[in-house]
């Protein structure tokens, strides 16, 4: 069983609008104490919508339906973040199934894939978005290989079916832009916008309590 994290008691300073929690460790890496706030919406890509333009505005009305509905959280700035595997222009989704899973996988094995991740803010002054892109090279990855993935359980709930910071990192044989950004939230653009706002991080419990 995972210990909480030493800031999850201190006074938070902003809402995320996920249920990751790959997202919510990443947020805890650069000190920002918050609250989870889940956004259902449809995120399904609409007709003559690039794939940046589906996460850009996907990540928006996350934060939004959060804001709308957070009422009783006060004044707090509301985070939200949508991630797309790309390939051949075409936006993987997480997989439906154990077939949906293995065909991604194959579609991904020996080729470079683009990963999108985008993130919302937003403030009592308005919103901000900003969207990260990275390029992933999977090496070859054999049938029976996928299928022991499979068993994992891993791809079950991931953009593309794999998990970058799990057992998904040994298909990785090159990375070209932001790790952090490839599981779910860009680290540099998040900071750049936290700051933009005026929204603390690189906290401890020092500083809070």
């Amino acid at each position: 069983m995972s210990s909480p994290h030493p800031l999850s008691d201190s006074p938070p300073v902003l809402l995320l609008a996920s249920a990751s929690p790959r997202r919510r460790e990443l947020l805890w890496q650069i000190g920002v104490p918050h609250l989870v706030a889940i956004a259902a919406i449809d995120e399904s890509q609409l007709a003559g919508e690039t794939p940046a333009e589906c996460v850009c505005r996907l990540a928006l009305a996350k934060a939004e339906r959060v804001q709308a509905a957070a009422a009783a959280a006060g004044a707090l700035p509301v985070l939200a973040a949508d991630t797309a595997v790309v390939i051949d222009d075409t936006m993987l989704g997480k997989p439906r199934d154990r077939g949906a899973a293995l065909a991604m996988l194959a579609r991904l094995s020996g080729r470079t894939h683009e990963v999108l991740t985008a993130i919302a803010l937003l403030t009592g002054r308005g919103h901000d978005v900003r969207l990260s892109r990275s390029d992933v090279r999977f090496r070859t990855i054999e049938a029976s290989e996928r299928e022991r993935y499979w068993e994992t359980g891993e791809s079950r709930d991931k953009a593309g079916g794999y998990a970058i910071q799990q057992f998904g990192a040994v298909f990785i044989s090159e990375l070209r832009g932001s790790y952090s950004g490839v599981m779910g939230l860009p680290l540099f653009e998040t900071a750049a916008l936290l700051d933009a706002a005026g929204v603390p991080r690189w906290q401890s419990r020092a500083d809070v309590h």
